[in-house]
């Protein structure tokens, strides 16, 4: 058959006949890549043979077979929405060397109690796995390697061993003879991905990929690649800092607000089960800018320490950092700090840091953030034992947050004599014993009170 040439975004998916410099579908820049696409007749090979060209209603429809299995690590299916579904197909990403293999290797030793596992290496031979596994402790008897990067060779070898699950490490290095670009272009992974799904919904395999990222922290080949998948995964965390963070940018069966915990350590990646304890290990006493957040990931309450330094400019600009929190918004918070609290910020450079490498996301950051920042412009240390969590408007006032109940009872768990919450919250909480709370109604009144 004639070959057809497209040209496909890498950001967004969407295919042109011919190449441009800017996508004219989501307006990316240098994005368009060329793929040979040679059209293929396709068998029905995704739907089973008792599916096939079936007709039924959903009430009548059963999911008892579609049952969830534990991947023996309460962590990853927290994320995952409370364990693997079978037949899914799984995209894991992150940085080299974040840890995206290890824990994949890990949870075959619980898989092989009672699954067949196929892991698919295209990175490392034989023997190279052999040594990871024996540093990693995992030794299986229903663990089958084989080192190979021929999509062809990887469908007959899982044909003829039949493994309930399979991982492919890395989708990049995985090619088709059919395709003539080179592995880890847009049409090889998108064609692998491709089949892999096959795979998964038409023999019921659980398939894990693992991807690579680009320069940018996306998943390295289209965006297409995403869509495919049902659940993607991405770990998060800096190279000189030993925690890692599990999150679900997508799932199609479970939620995308849960976050996993890991300690990297010599014999791989080790669950946390109380990450605020972790986060908090270690904080300064008495010191000037630091104050600890309570932040809702999912269903889990996490307090998170929240440093600032502030210091006169040398220039006539005043420069503004963050790490752990988005730029814009710590911009717009020093901001409304100088205008509603009277703080003159503009001749100060501000510096905003959440230690441990965790990101926040959630506007309830926004009050200890900017307690953090006064304390460090006035130069005197909040109270040791206070947490605080609260929105902050453009007018400065406290506004409530989600979820205030678990918060405070979180803060109260962890040995905090006292606290700082939004006043429209008061109605909703219960103050246990031993806890003071102030209910803050604007920014001047919470700095007032405590600095």
């Amino acid at each position: 058959m004639k070959q057809k040439t497209v040209y496909v975004c890498n950001q967004c998916g969407n295919e042109f006949p011919k190449w441009s410099g800017k996508c004219f579908a989501c307006g990316a820049w240098n994005s368009l890549s060329e793929m040979n696409v040679v059209p293929q007749k396709r068998g029905n090979t995704i739907e089973s043979k008792e599916q096939k060209g079936t007709l039924a209603s959903i009430q009548e429809i059963s999911v008892q077979d579609e049952l969830r299995f534990d991947t023996g690590m309460g962590e990853l299916n927290r994320v995952l929405g409370g364990g693997a579904v079978s037949g899914s197909l799984v995209l894991v990403g992150g940085e080299p060397g974040i840890g995206k293999s290890t824990i994949l290797l890990q949870i075959c030793e619980k898989l092989c109690c009672k699954s067949k596992v196929l892991y698919i290496s295209g990175e490392e031979s034989v023997r190279q796995l052999k040594l990871r596994a024996n540093r990693l402790g995992v030794n299986p008897e229903n663990l089958f390697v084989y080192a190979g990067t021929d999509m062809d060779d990887i469908v007959s070898v899982a044909e003829r061993i039949s493994p309930e699950i399979m991982i492919i490490d890395s989708i990049q290095t995985v090619y088709k003879s059919e395709v003539t670009s080179t592995p880890g272009s847009v049409s090889q992974v998108r064609e692998c991905t491709l089949q892999c799904m096959e795979l998964a919904k038409g023999k019921g395999i659980t398939v894990f990929v693992v991807g690579h990222v680009n320069k940018d922290g996306y998943i390295a080949g289209p965006k297409v690649l995403e869509h495919m998948v049902d659940c993607v995964l991405y770990f998060e965390g800096e190279k000189n800092n030993s925690y890692r963070i599990l999150r679900a940018a997508k799932n199609r069966y479970g939620s995308t607000n849960e976050i996993g915990v890991f300690e990297m350590l010599d014999k791989g990646l080790v669950e946390v089960k109380n990450p605020s304890a972790a986060l908090l290990e270690g904080r300064p006493t008495d010191v000037p800018g630091t104050c600890v957040a309570c932040v809702m990931e999912g269903t889990r309450p996490i307090l998170a320490e929240i440093q600032a330094l502030v210091a006169a400019t040398a220039y006539g600009t005043a420069r503004r950092m963050s790490s752990g929190i988005d730029y814009n918004r710590s911009a717009l918070l020093l901001a409304v700090l100088e205008k509603r609290a009277g703080f003159k910020m503009g001749n100060y450079d501000a510096y905003i840091n959440v230690v441990g490498g965790l990101k926040i996301d959630e506007t309830s950051a926004d009050l200890p953030t900017l307690l953090a920042v006064a304390s460090a412009c006035r130069d005197k240390p909040l109270p040791c034992d206070l947490a605080s969590f609260g929105e902050i408007g453009l007018t400065g006032e406290i506004r409530s947050v989600s979820a205030p109940q678990q918060r405070i009872n979180e803060i109260k768990r962890l040995g905090f004599k006292r606290c700082v919450a939004p006043r429209q919250n008061a109605k909703e909480i219960v103050v246990p014993e031993g806890l003071e709370v102030l209910f803050a109604k604007n920014i001047r009144e919470a700095i007032a009170a405590l600095i």
